[in-house]
């Protein structure tokens, strides 16, 4: 494979030197390590400049408004193309859950081998999820994303305007109404009704089960 031309570009995230530098020499010859950062606002900052494929980012990082790698996700949301997958030493169900709801494409333990982070970057640059095998079962939990739930994705979105699932993605996401508002130059009450008719069509009653009904249906 000519790396130069098909490798993954590839930023890590993570408050430790010594686990980025270890990582680095650990990823296959599949990713290209493009950057590093250690906190919220050089992440922001590299994944604006470097426009990455995959960041393997930390849930805990110091830094920015105190969120860690779930406020990464939500700063650098709009940024085409890019896509996180958590990597963490962190198995609580409260972590997984937070940084899926900001937008990451999948978690891992940093139990992960190097050949296994490699093989779930892959995946998530192909538009997979992915999640260390035991951490699966709170993502089904905390979304009601069971195995029996059928994909209707393409006739339910037919029902929404397109404002109304860009309003419908963030949400979803944990963004709060005064964050959609100026994230797409809109008033507070016009994205509140949006959200309303969204949950109207929908038929669902709050935003947990629409971030549940999104998930299961990868519009995440």
């Amino acid at each position: 494979m000519d790396t130069q031309e098909q490798a993954i570009r590839v930023v890590i995230v993570d408050d430790h030197q010594i686990f980025r530098t270890g990582l680095r020499a650990e990823l296959g010859p599949e990713l290209e390590v493009i950057g590093e950062a250690a906190d919220v606002d050089a992440a922001v900052g590299i994944i604006e400049r470097e426009r990455p494929e995959v960041v393997l980012l930390d849930v805990h990082l110091p830094g920015g408004a105190g969120g860690g790698g779930a406020e990464v996700l939500r700063r650098t949301a709009g940024i085409s193309g890019v896509r996180c997958l958590a990597l963490s030493v962190s198995d609580a169900a409260d972590d997984v859950v937070s940084v899926i709801r900001a937008g990451a494409r999948g978690y891992l333990t940093k139990t992960a081998s190097g050949a296994e982070v490699t093989a779930a970057v892959v995946r998530v640059r192909g538009g997979d999820a992915v999640f260390s095998p035991r951490l699966a079962g709170f993502v089904l939990d905390a979304f009601g994303a069971g195995t029996g739930e059928t994909a209707l994705a393409d006739d339910e979105l037919d029902r929404l305007s397109a404002r109304e699932q860009e309003v419908m993605r963030m949400i979803a996401r944990g963004y709060a109404y005064k964050e959609v508002a100026a994230e797409l130059f809109l008033s507070v009450k016009t994205v509140e009704t949006h959200v309303s008719n969204v949950l109207r069509k929908l038929q669902l009653s709050n935003r947990h089960e629409l971030t549940a009904w999104a998930l299961s249906r990868r519009l995440l």
